[in-house]
């Protein structure tokens, strides 16, 4: 009797990647659980600035003291971002994420007891810091990596969109927290929500679609688990030096600078009290931040989808004039209550907000391949110190001036600045010498 060769088609399509093809892939669930664990860290970035004036009033701390500390988070935040990357690579992404939260928690509940600014710039400034850099948009960066080979710029569009989610859950709420209850309430609240969601974290995660015997997202081959890459430290300055020999990091990282600069720094950190020097009462301000994140999602979640398809050069550019003309009109809008020109501020900026890092994560793919995540950690460490000297600086602005309308025009003029950047980076992948390897 003859026997037939089953076609290895039909042999693969009762393997247990192909029945799981069928069904909703892997990949999205992990995607949902990075979305809910970003967003659950986004209550700590909600905070900073609806603290300036009641630490103020309290301990009779300067502003620029305040900033400090808010500098020290921010600019910790971005440089800690590309040694967690190589972490991830080394421990694994549960256990890095988890450790951050963990970390961002007791920074935040240590303030409750604080009595000199030292102790805020170590705890809010050093201990968040360091859990907030860990669970940075490299954090993002690596899960749309391993598990995405397709829709790389939607997942990466709707990742950093969580945090702007928690930025409007969060914020309304801690601001009446502040103005009812005290500073110390909201800092413990802060405190709970990254411990209420390293259980996520640890239960549902997975490290890579090897784990759970799937293929990444949208690719051919089944893709094995790479060993743990020992070095961490050693591999994340490595990449770095090999990476400033090139051009086009230099013009990413200078107009992500500018990106930090214009927003974390200046806006989410002193667009309060900023509005609150108008007669603006800090609930109604706070409220507005929030609709920022809010216009933020859909904007940042469109990026991801103009990304897939545009060039990312361009898209850059005019997210960075659209950005600059904002902020120059914004001294303009300030007022005791809020009038439809500072509504259709917050919806034009909030659509912008973070727009740009879907395409500038696409250009550290396309330029620096599989260093492409630690890239764009140091990528990301420059928009941290950006939006750091920006946090300082607005504070110290205010006690110089008596007003911030400088520091507007100032980030307007950048963000033209930025734009040309961005047309200027060359399309030609740039490839990093071996010692980056």
């Amino acid at each position: 009797m003859t026997q037939t060769t089953e076609p290895a088609s039909a042999t693969a399509a009762r393997t247990p990647s192909a029945r799981r093809a069928s069904r909703v892939h892997r990949a999205w669930f992990v995607a949902a659980v990075t979305f809910v664990t970003i967003t659950g860290a986004a209550a700590f970035r909600s905070l900073p600035g609806l603290l300036i004036d009641p630490l103020h009033q309290e301990f009779g701390w300067s502003r620029g003291t305040i900033g400090a500390a808010v500098s020290i988070n921010l600019a910790l935040y971005g440089l800690t971002a590309p040694f967690a990357a190589a972490l991830m690579d080394r421990f694994g992404i549960r256990r890095v994420v988890a450790a951050a939260l963990t970390v961002i928690a007791v920074g935040s509940g240590l303030t409750v007891w604080m009595t000199a600014a030292w102790q805020l710039w170590l705890c809010w400034g050093l201990l968040v810091g360091l859990g907030t850099g860990s669970m940075a948009l490299a954090f993002a960066a690596t899960v749309t990596n391993r598990w995405f080979t397709a829709r790389r710029g939607l997942v990466t569009g709707i990742l950093t969109a969580a945090s702007a989610s928690g930025q409007l859950i969060f914020l309304p709420f801690l601001s009446w927290t502040v103005q009812s209850h005290g500073w110390r309430p909201a800092a413990v609240t802060v405190s709970l929500a990254a411990l209420a969601v390293v259980p996520f974290v640890w239960l549902l995660l997975r490290d890579h679609p090897a784990d759970v015997g799937v293929k990444p997202y949208g690719a051919e081959e089944f893709v094995p688990k790479p060993e743990p890459v020992p070095g961490a430290a050693r591999r994340t300055l490595a990449v770095l030096s090999s990476a400033v020999r090139t051009g086009p990091f230099w013009l990413l990282a200078g107009t992500f600078a500018i990106c930090g600069a214009s927003t974390n720094g200046l806006v989410q950190t002193h667009f309060v009290p900023a509005a609150h020097d108008h007669g603006m009462p800090i609930t109604a301000a706070a409220s507005l931040l929030a609709v920022i994140g809010v216009f933020d999602v859909a904007g940042t979640i469109a990026s991801g989808w103009f990304t897939d398809r545009f060039e990312p050069r361009r898209l850059l550019a005019v997210y960075y004039a659209l950005r600059g003309v904002s902020l120059l009109f914004l001294p303009m809008l300030l007022a005791p209550s809020v009038r439809p020109p500072m509504i259709f501020f917050i919806v034009f900026y909030g659509l912008d907000w973070v727009a740009t890092v879907p395409p500038t994560l696409a250009l550290c793919r396309e330029h620096y391949g599989e260093d492409s995540a630690i890239v764009f950690g140091w990528v990301l460490a420059s928009h941290q110190v950006g939006a750091a000297l920006v946090a300082y600086l607005g504070g110290l602005a205010r006690d110089v001036f008596g007003s911030y309308d400088v520091v507007w025009y100032a980030s307007g003029a950048l963000c033209a600045a930025a734009a040309l950047m961005a047309l200027v980076i060359r399309r030609r992948p740039t490839v990093l010498s071996p010692a980056a390897v």
